[in-house]
């Protein structure tokens, strides 16, 4: 495999509404492991489009040193689409057939290229990846996220690029298919970016870089290395911030006491002349001289404060804009001991033998981690809690009080703003405590009045969180289907912290790990052959 690089010169781009996503960007991708990381809206997909000449930058040039396979983010193939068009490999094996029927163009032939084997390869990466149960004439509309991600992530393998850049290639991806997926990547031998806010598959990269609103920053080791840079950055960012506010301050206060000794001169040189009777033609002179002279200091005070002002501003643009989340717990102090949801032989509909029976008592402060394989079970067992769907058999008995956030965000009407939708009939706050309530999850006048469906994918979890938990009757059980999928990283950590001050009963669905780890579990509830089986907290792999 040739040795292979992307490179970008000067490169922007302005969206359609005239908007600068982001410009004079500089950067060389080699063949490093390298991670992209940023903000939602910072313009990461943009900037992978370009780097893979999907799309052609405003101003600025993009090189490329081989061929280039692209993964974008949804993966989304038509309806007829089968396992061979998803992997790429329709043409070669569609030439080896009208080879085989007799056929002599070359253009069957260079098809094929060397890839006589074609069929081999794509059965045998099918059954590493655990989905024997395919083949390439298979449908792809009858797979779930997990399974199309993996189809697609055999199509990159298959593809023979020099260079691949994957977008969250994890999402949808059980714990199990990223640890394969980190394997494999471990093991690329060419040119890789990958796209994503998955801390586990980041740690595996060589490098990190980020897209901000400042550009594109590299930091040569993994997201751990990252982490404690960008810690460190921020440190000094504040430190200067400090010192540039200080030394405003002082200045102004010498500027002041300045101005306050040349208008005591002014006035002292006023009352001498009048007491030495002079004439008023010197007087007049006299007052000129001094008014320009305060006129002068006057204009060079104002040029010092702005540009005091301005380093102030550069100092605050260079810290991240990351408001502490601050979350109203409404403690209900009988609720620890109270059973929230009894699922007494309860069985699960339209899933698999091993998990379709399921014993659970969830108590009132209980934190669990809801995991398993792709299509164990997981999302079938919270929408049955959450009264969306109903046993097979056995009993429920369920607490009135719950909310269930799906991975759709249902509980929100993408058409009205969110503090429209907080204003409801189970909301009596005042309007001004809701807008502080909202500022304080990071939702500020201008969000809260936007219509919910132009919000990021963070910003829209924290108000579908605040219309559930400051209602009139706040939930007593509270369910999370995937939560983190799509969110950046400061949307994630955010996203954390503001459930790790939740006070009732949780219970959270999710493949991140990294994720689950931070939210003071209780117990795990694990999906496998097995069955269902609840355990430690302590029990979660890294």
């Amino acid at each position: 495999m040739a040795t292979s690089y992307l490179s970008l010169e000067g490169v922007s781009y302005v969206l359609p509404n005239g908007e600068t996503l982001f410009s004079d960007l500089n950067e060389s991708f080699d063949q490093r492991r390298t991670g992209l990381v940023g903000r939602n809206g910072s313009g990461k997909t943009v900037l992978a489009r370009i780097l893979s000449g999907q799309l052609q930058p405003t101003a600025g040039r993009c090189t490329r040193a081989g061929s280039v396979h692209y993964l974008a983010q949804h993966v989304s193939p038509p309806r007829d689409a089968a396992v061979a068009d998803l992997t790429g490999v329709r043409g070669a094996l569609d030439a080896i057939k009208r080879i085989e029927a007799g056929s002599s163009r070359q253009a069957d032939f260079d098809a094929i290229g060397d890839q006589w084997d074609i069929a081999h390869q794509l059965r045998h990466a099918l059954e590493q990846q655990g989905l024997s149960h395919l083949d390439a004439g298979t449908s792809v509309g009858a797979l779930s996220g997990g399974e199309l991600m993996r189809v697609a992530l055999i199509g990159a393998q298959l593809s023979r690029a020099d260079f691949l850049i994957l977008d969250e290639p994890s999402n949808h991806l059980d714990q199990t298919s990223r640890l394969s997926l980190i394997e494999w990547l471990q093991g690329w031998h060419g040119g890789l970016l990958v796209i994503s806010h998955d801390r586990q598959l980041l740690a595996c990269q060589e490098r990190i870089v980020e897209l901000s609103s400042l550009g594109l920053h590299s930091y040569g080791g993994n997201y751990d290395l990252y982490a404690r840079c960008k810690t460190q950055e921020q440190q000094n960012a504040l430190a200067d911030l400090d010192r540039a506010r200080l030394d405003r301050r002082r200045e102004e206060q010498s500027m002041r006491k300045q101005r306050e000794r040349q208008e005591k001169r002014q006035a002292r040189g006023t009352r001498c002349g009048e007491q030495a009777n002079q004439a008023k033609i010197l007087l007049d002179r006299q007052k000129e001289r001094s008014e320009q002279s305060m006129g002068k200091l006057r204009r060079q005070q104002a040029g010092a404060q702005l540009a005091l002002a301005q380093r102030v501003r550069d100092a605050a643009a260079l810290v991240a804009d990351d408001p502490q989340i601050h979350l109203h717990a409404s403690v209900d102090t009988g609720v620890a001991h109270r059973h929230v949801a009894e699922l007494d032989q309860v069985e699960l509909p339209c899933v698999p033998p091993a998990t379709r029976r399921i014993n659970l008592l969830v108590r009132g402060q209980q934190r669990i981690g809801v995991l398993g394989p792709n299509g164990c079970g997981k999302s079938t067992l919270l929408r049955l809690i959450a009264g969306r769907i109903a046993p097979l058999a056995g009993v429920c008995r369920l607490t009135d009080r719950m909310a269930y956030l799906d991975q759709r965000l249902d509980v929100l009407d993408p058409r009205r703003p969110v503090l429209e939708q907080m204003q409801g009939p189970h909301h009596t706050l005042s309007e001004g405590d809701l807008r502080m309530r909202l500022a304080q999850l990071g939702l500020d006048a201008q969000r809260v009045a936007a219509p919910s469906g132009s919000l990021s994918g963070g910003e829209r979890l924290k108000a579908a969180l605040a219309c559930v938990l400051y209602a009139d009757t706040p939930p007593h059980l509270l369910m999370l289907d995937e939560p983190s999928n799509h969110l950046d990283l400061p949307s994630l950590q955010a996203l954390e912290r503001l459930l790790s001050n939740y006070q009732g009963a949780l219970l959270v669905a999710s493949h991140d790990h990294t994720f689950l780890a931070e939210l003071r579990l209780t117990e795990l509830l694990v999906g496998s052959a097995d069955g269902w089986k609840l355990m430690p907290a302590d029990a979660l792999a890294p």
